[in-house]
């Protein structure tokens, strides 16, 4: 318990939002960020929280050509930060809780180190920061503070692991944050067994909590295997 609110405020402080990047140039003109997307709005109590991170190097294997800012050029990223979700307490959770105003400039580039598309920024603040209580700069900064705390293992060696199971990963990652354990981790993989996503489960105070039995990811007894970083 002692380890776990350590955590929570630690969590609490905001360091800068590049810390998890390798190398990140954010580019001189940063736009607002504006969509006109409209999902189904749903309104369910919340009962805590997923901060998903994307493993880049993964999903530059598949999708470069479409982000050139995340995968192409001189920046190189491990994990960046896919969103923030508030979670319901059954299998719905809320979404689109009200209309997404623009994200100032400002904001964009804050965070773009974090979660390197404006579009996707958009994206995220509509469909579940609109039901965080929070308006775009402090929900941001929120996610940016919880994803700039973490640490993770070492990527390099258990990309070499021929026996890597997503337990085994649940494990290691839980090992390198103390307050966190593997029942708080959901791991992502797609059909061919590589690694998209690590899922962290909060409470409502953003603190790491067992994930509920519905948030299911791929089985502890997975193999998984992690395309490294070039």
């Amino acid at each position: 318990m002692k380890r776990a609110a350590a955590l929570a405020a630690a969590l609490t402080i905001a360091p800068p939002a590049s810390a998890q990047a390798l190398r990140c140039a954010v580019p001189r003109d940063v736009p607002d960020a504006t969509g006109t997307e409209q999902g189904v709005r749903r309104i369910v109590p919340v009962s805590g929280y997923t901060l998903a991170l994307s493993w880049s190097p993964g999903f530059c294997r598949q999708s470069g050509r479409r982000s050139r800012f995340q995968c192409g050029g001189g920046n190189r990223f491990g994990f960046v930060l896919h969103g923030l979700w508030p979670d319901g307490r059954g299998r719905q959770w809320p979404q689109y809780c009200a209309p997404a105003p623009r994200i100032p400039r400002a904001v964009v580039r804050q965070t773009l180190c974090a979660m390197p598309s404006p579009q996707l920024q958009w994206h995220q603040y509509a469909r579940h920061g609109s039901c965080s209580g929070l308006d775009p700069a402090a929900y941001f900064a929120r996610a940016r503070s919880l994803y700039a705390q973490l640490r993770y293992p070492d990527m390099e060696a258990l990309s070499r692991d021929p026996g890597l199971t997503a337990g085994r990963f649940a494990v290691a990652f839980a090992r390198a944050n103390p307050g966190v354990n593997a029942a708080s981790i959901r791991i992502e993989a797609g059909r061919d067994g590589w690694l998209d996503e690590v899922r962290l489960c909060l409470d409502t105070a953003f603190r790491p909590r067992a994930c509920p039995s519905h948030l299911r990811g791929i089985a502890a007894s997975a193999r998984l295997k992690i395309w490294r970083r070039p």
